[in-house]
C-alpha cells in the first residue's frame, strides 16, 4: 500500500541517517589529520562546492546534532555559503606517516571503498582489453592489436606500459617464436581482462605511488622492440609494427581522458623497456602534433639497457639466445621496416640506425625525462654474451668477464641522472611483487620514483637543479659480483628449486671461499660476513 511504501522510505532515510553521518566523520578526521601533520610535499586546492555539489547536499543532511559534533563543519558551512566559488587552498603533510606510508595509503583506499555507494560494491581492479578501432595496426600474424586499461576517473597520472618478450629477426626463427610463443605474436587467446602486479597494481600495499593513477598495459604481440612499421604482406607473412601500436593507442587514450593527463609515464621492460628508449620522444612530438601539450611525457626503461659489447665466446647467429646483439638488432631492423627517433639517426650513417637500440648511445638524443632501472649483472645480456650460469663451476676468464660486465654497464650509467642498478643476477623487476624490497644504498625502488617524479616537479620550479634533500635519485651498487646486494631478489637453485644464500650461491658457481678470503687477506668469518651484508 502507499501507506507502506512510505514507510519503508522513512525506514531507508533513517538508515541512510545513520550510515552518511558517520563516514562523513571519517572524512573530515581524515582531513584534520592531513592538515595537523605539518609542511606538505606538494599543495593541492579544494574548491567549496556550494548548493550545487553532492558533498553539499550530503552535509546538509546531517541532523542538527552531527552538525555540532563535526570538527570545524559550521565554519566550512558558513564560509561556502559565503563564497561558493571561491578557491580555498591548504597545505596536506604526508611527512609523519612517510616512515609507514603504506599502511597510510591502504587505510585511504579502505575509506574510499566505504564512501563508494554505500559500500555495496567493490573497485574494479582489473585492467579490461580493448581491440584497437583501426583494424590495419596489428599483431605479426594480422590479428588486431589492443591493449588493457583501468581507469582512474579523477587522475591526472598515466601510466603506460609496454610488455617485453625478447624478438625474431628471419622467417626461420619468426616461425619457431609463432610455435612456442604464440601469446606474442597473435591476440588470438588474450584474456578479456587483466589483473596488474608490482607497478602496474592498484593495490597501495604494493604499488604506494602510482595505485590509484589511469594504468594501461599494451601486450607485446610484434616481435620487433616495438620499432616496426611494416604492415602484412604477400611478401612477408609476419607483420611488424610495434611503433604503430604504441601511436594508435595513445590516440585511443584520448578520448578516454588523457588529453586532460599532467603526466604520462612510458614504462616497459626487457624488450619494452627499449622500446621505451625508441618511443618516449615521439609519443611526446605526437601529442603535441595533435595539439595536447599540458601532458609531460617521462620514460622508465627496466631491464632495457643492454650493451653491445664482445661475447664471451663468439657463436653462429642462429637464433635469438645465441646471437650477439649487435648482430641480431642489425637483422632485426632490415627485417622489421624498424624505426629510430631522428636525432639518434642523424649521429650515424645509414645502415647504422641499429645503434639506436642500445641506451647509451640513444640516451643523449633523448628530451624526454628518463628513469634507467637496471640489474648490473642482467641475465638476457649474460645469455646473449654466452655466458651461461648452470650451475658447473665458473671459469675464472667467466668470473673476470661477470665482473667486468658490471664495471662496464655502471660506467655507461654514469651520466644518467635517474638510475637504480643493483648488483643483482636478474631480469625485469618494476612488475614483480618484490619490487617493494629491493634497495640500493637503503633506498627502495619505489622512494627513488617517487624522489625522480619529486625532482621533476622541483625542478620545473628551480630550473631543473638536482634532486630534492634526502631524496637520492642516481642509485648504483659499488660491490662487482652477482649477488653482493643482501636485497636481490631470491636465487634458487634450477635443479633442486631450494633457495640459496649469496655463499651458497657462490659455492655453488664453484668459488673457494678460502681461498677468496686469503686473497682479500681476510679470516674467513669476516669474509662470510661481508658477502652476506653485502659489504
Amino acid at each position: 500500500t502507499e501507506r507502506e511504501r512510505e514507510r519503508d522510505r522513512e525506514t531507508g532515510r533513517e538508515r541512510m541517517g545513520l550510515v552518511v553521518p558517520r563516514l562523513w566523520r571519517s572524512l573530515l578526521l581524515l582531513l584534520a589529520l592531513l592538515q595537523f601533520s605539518g609542511l606538505s610535499e606538494g599543495r593541492k586546492s579544494w574548491r567549496a562546492a556550494g548548493r550545487h555539489k553532492p558533498d553539499y547536499r550530503r552535509a546538509q543532511g546531517l541532523s542538527a546534532r552531527d552538525r555540532n559534533q563535526a570538527p570545524g563543519w559550521s565554519q566550512q558551512h558558513q564560509a561556502g555559503t559565503a563564497a561558493a566559488t571561491e578557491e580555498e587552498s591548504f597545505t596536506l603533510d604526508f611527512t609523519a606517516v612517510e616512515g609507514n606510508i603504506d599502511n597510510f595509503m591502504a587505510q585511504i583506499k579502505s575509506l574510499a571503498q566505504s564512501l563508494y555507494p554505500c559500500s555495496a560494491q567493490k573497485l574494479n581492479d582489473d585492467m579490461k582489453l580493448y581491440f584497437l578501432a583501426n583494424s590495419s595496426v596489428t599483431c605479426n600474424d594480422g590479428t588486431a592489436a589492443g591493449y588493457y586499461i583501468k581507469e582512474s576517473k579523477g587522475s591526472r597520472r598515466w601510466l603506460v606500459f609496454l610488455e617485453g618478450g625478447w624478438y625474431c629477426f628471419s622467417k626461420e626463427n619468426c616461425d619457431s617464436r609463432y610455435n612456442s610463443m604464440h601469446r606474442l605474436m597473435s591476440s588470438t587467446h588474450w584474456p578479456h581482462s587483466k589483473t596488474g602486479t608490482g607497478m602496474l597494481s592498484s593495490q597501495p600495499e604494493e604499488n604506494p605511488y602510482w595505485w590509484n593513477a589511469n594504468i594501461v598495459f599494451i601486450p607485446y604481440c610484434s616481435s620487433d622492440v616495438w620499432s616496426g612499421a611494416s604492415p602484412k604482406s604477400e611478401k612477408s607473412e609476419y607483420a611488424f609494427m610495434g611503433a604503430l601500436i604504441i601511436q594508435e593507442v595513445v590516440k585511443e587514450l584520448l578520448t578516454k581522458g588523457l588529453e586532460n593527463a599532467k603526466i604520462l609515464l612510458l614504462a616497459g621492460t626487457s624488450a619494452g623497456g627499449t622500446g621505451v628508449l625508441l618511443n618516449v620522444d615521439r609519443v611526446a612530438e605526437q601529442l603535441e602534433e595533435l595539439g595536447v601539450r599540458g601532458v609531460q611525457v617521462r620514460g622508465l626503461a627496466d631491464s632495457g639497457w643492454f650493451l653491445d659489447n664482445k661475447q664471451y665466446q663468439r657463436t653462429d647467429c642462429i637464433d635469438t639466445i645465441s646471437c650477439a646483439p649487435t648482430e641480431a638488432i642489425k637483422k632485426g631492423i632490415s627485417y622489421w621496416n624498424g624505426v629510430v627517433p631522428e636525432r639518434c639517426r642523424e649521429q650515424f650513417k645509414d645502415g647504422e640506425e641499429w645503434n639506436c637500440f642500445f641506451g647509451y648511445k640513444i640516451y643523449p638524443t633523448l628530451r624526454s625525462p628518463l628513469f634507467v632501472v637496471q640489474w648490473l649483472f642482467d641475465e638476457a645480456q649474460l645469455m646473449v654474451d654466452n655466458v651461461h650460469l648452470t650451475g658447473q663451476p665458473v671459469q675464472e676468464g667467466q668470473w673476470n668477464y661477470i665482473q667486468n660486465l658490471g664495471r662496464e654497464l655502471k660506467n655507461t650509467l654514469k651520466d644518467v641522472p635517474a638510475v637504480f642498478a643493483p648488483a643483482c643476477l636478474s631480469h625485469e623487476v618494476i612488475t614483480k611483487s618484490y619490487w617493494l624490497n629491493l634497495q640500493v644504498k637503503g633506498v627502495s625502488l619505489p622512494r627513488a620514483l617517487h624522489c625522480w617524479d619529486r625532482s621533476l616537479q622541483d625542478g620545473a620550479r628551480n630550473n631543473g637543479k638536482g634532486s630534492p634533500k634526502g631524496c637520492p635519485i642516481h642509485l648504483t651498487d659499488s660491490c662487482h659480483w652477482p649477488h653482493c646486494n643482501p636485497t636481490c631478489p631470491t636465487i634458487r637453485d634450477q635443479y633442486t628449486g631450494q633457495e640459496m644464500t649469496v655463499i651458497q650461491f657462490l659455492m655453488h658457481m664453484g668459488f673457494d671461499i678460502q681461498k677468496m678470503a686469503q686473497q682479500q687477506g681476510l679470516e674467513v668469518s669476516k669474509l662470510l660476513g661481508m658477502l652476506s651484508s653485502g659489504s
